[in-house]
């Protein structure tokens, strides 16, 4: 059965039910339909006594073509430690429009192991990606109408982009004011994908509304002809997009297909933003559960590299163990195989494949100080020689391991990997940063560089050299770092997968992010908006004689 057909034939619980075993109050909660509701985040507030759960972080090898299950693993990890009669719920990101509709399909799991209502969690939900949209578009109009009208704060030049919550290369780069209107001036612009928005990283990052309101007031729009930073809050526009925001800013909670209680909100890609679901959202899930499972997005170089040193940072949280999820298909891959070899046996490809798998422990564990645990999603077509040799390189580095079959049995299947994760729990750790909040921003890049992706160096355009020195001058030397690069590759080249040979990260450019309070660094060849593949995910996506949606995976 396919994923939609699965999701499809459960018979979902009305949300109610799920947030009553959860011991939500019904003042709380505002129901979107049968199955979807918010919670307000006064609830976060009456629970503040309350002890914090054990905060489970699920992340991955760098990921391929054949995708590696880290969203599936993570719900079936959820489910498991329901059976085990753990209160653990699932904290995870919204889908975004722009992959469901270009490689992905879909991003609610798989199999038995899947967060329902599907087909509306990977389309409109309940509209908070498209209030984030609104409300960058309307800081955008703000700016071009005020220009408009006389151009008051004397823009020089405007740095704020529109969005739009879809992959479409053609909005890289386009020239807007071509109306012929009296003061509108012709200007090279360009659109962000809406999660690649600094709206989308102050909305996950900001601890209530009074921090988003703060946050997007001190938003930089532009530059004076003094080359002085112009504010969102100098055009009195953050009480507006405040307002925008402001139900869009209370979690949704949603189910797992074994009616467990799933938190999704927020949803920033971590190849180009911070990868990581709202803080208000785990917030409030860590004073709901004794077990939180949460993921970062990409692999672990990305997603868990900010996790840790942005929104752990920010949050002052402290994860007690991070699952590093993989294949056996994709190790193969990252040993240099074809993606249509990838299901035959091959002992050798497995072994040079691994390492990818060990330089992301060896960051979790050395790097950051996690307890990690492997977590393989297992296929059939997965031998027992493949499987012993990777349990045998893995018990060498003192790794653990489970081999999990959630797809197929859902929480079931993840009965060894929770066990596991729950004794590890119980293990102290020595989390911490990969660089210090006082470290210049030069050192910052060059840490994560080092340490996390393994390059003997880091090579600046000269514009990144000067912006860096910059932006220090301006003050924000203690702002951490958002490193925009390929998901691929620890390098910075997509297509170099072993990297057994040294190499530099090179940075092309470098953004202030005043609301959102990092610095994103541009490498190689990265777009902050992406494009869709030649036979894009759109077109499978249809309505059957029925009405049902079909062709979402």
């Amino acid at each position: 059965m396919k994923d939609i057909e699965i999701a499809r034939s459960t018979k979902l619980k009305n949300i109610n039910s799920i947030v009553k075993k959860a011991e939500i109050s019904e003042e709380f909660i505002e129901q979107f339909g049968k199955y979807k509701a918010k919670i307000s985040n006064r609830l976060t507030d009456t629970l503040e006594e309350k002890k914090d759960a054990n905060l489970i972080l699920v992340t991955s090898i760098n990921p391929t073509p054949l995708g590696e299950g880290k969203t599936t693993i993570a719900i079936g990890l959820a489910d498991a430690l329901n059976r085990l009669n753990k209160k653990a719920i699932l904290a995870l990101r919204e889908p975004s429009l722009g992959p469901v509709f270009g490689i992905k399909g879909g991003a609610t799991g798989g199999g038995y192991a899947q967060v329902a209502p599907m087909e509306e969690i990977n389309l409109h939900f309940t509209g908070d990606i498209h209030a984030i949209t609104t409300a960058n578009n309307l800081l955008a109009a703000i700016i071009d109408n005020h220009i408009f009208y006389g151009n008051a704060l004397k823009f020089k030049k405007v740095i704020w982009k529109r969005c739009v919550d879809l992959n479409d290369r053609a909005l890289r780069k386009i020239e807007i004011g071509l109306s012929k209107e009296k003061n509108m001036k012709p200007r090279e612009d360009g659109f962000d994908i809406s999660v690649a928005s600094e709206i989308m990283a102050i909305f996950c990052l900001a601890k209530d509304l009074k921090d988003l309101k703060r946050r997007i007031g001190n938003i930089i729009v532009g530059f004076n002809e003094e080359n002085q930073p112009i504010r969102a809050k100098d055009l009195k526009a953050e009480g507006a997009l405040t307002v925008l925001l402001k139900e869009a800013f209370n979690p949704n909670v949603v189910q797992t297909l074994e009616h467990n209680l799933a938190i999704i909100h927020g949803g920033p890609f971590a190849n180009i933003a911070h990868g990581c679901n709202s803080i208000v959202a785990t917030k409030m899930a860590l004073k709901l559960g004794d077990y939180v499972v949460t993921e970062a997005g990409f692999g672990a170089d990305l997603g868990a590299e900010k996790f840790v040193d942005i929104k752990c940072r920010k949050a002052g949280l402290k994860p007690k163990v991070a699952v590093c999820v993989a294949t056996l298909k994709a190790l193969k891959y990252h040993g240099g195989l074809n993606v249509e070899d990838c299901t035959k046996e091959n002992l050798e490809a497995l072994e040079k494949g691994t390492e990818n798998l060990l330089k992301h422990i060896k960051n979790l564990r050395d790097e950051m100080g996690l307890n990690v645990i492997v977590a393989i999603n297992k296929y059939t077509n997965d031998t027992d020689k493949e499987i012993k040799l990777l349990e045998k390189i893995l018990k060498e580095k003192n790794i653990e391991l489970s081999l999990a079959e959630v797809w197929e049995k859902g929480g079931a299947g993840a009965i060894d990997l929770a066990e596991k994760v729950v004794k590890l729990a119980k293990q102290d750790n020595s989390f911490k940063y990969i660089y210090n909040t006082e470290d210049s921003l030069k050192e910052k890049i060059e840490k994560v560089a080092k340490k996390v992706y393994g390059a003997e160096g880091v090579e600046y355009s000269e514009t990144a050299e000067k912006d860096l020195e910059y932006f220090e001058r301006l003050g924000y030397r203690d702002f951490p770092v958002c490193i925009a690069k390929t998901q691929y590759s620890f390098s910075d080249d997509a297509k170099n997968l072993l990297c057994d040979k040294p190499f530099k990260i090179h940075i092309s450019e470098v953004i202030l992010k005043t609301g959102a309070e990092f610095i994103v660094v541009k490498t190689g060849k990265i777009f902050t908006m992406p494009g869709l593949p030649k036979v894009p995910a759109a077109e499978q996506i249809d309505l059957d004689e029925k009405g049902n949606i079909v062709g979402i995976f």
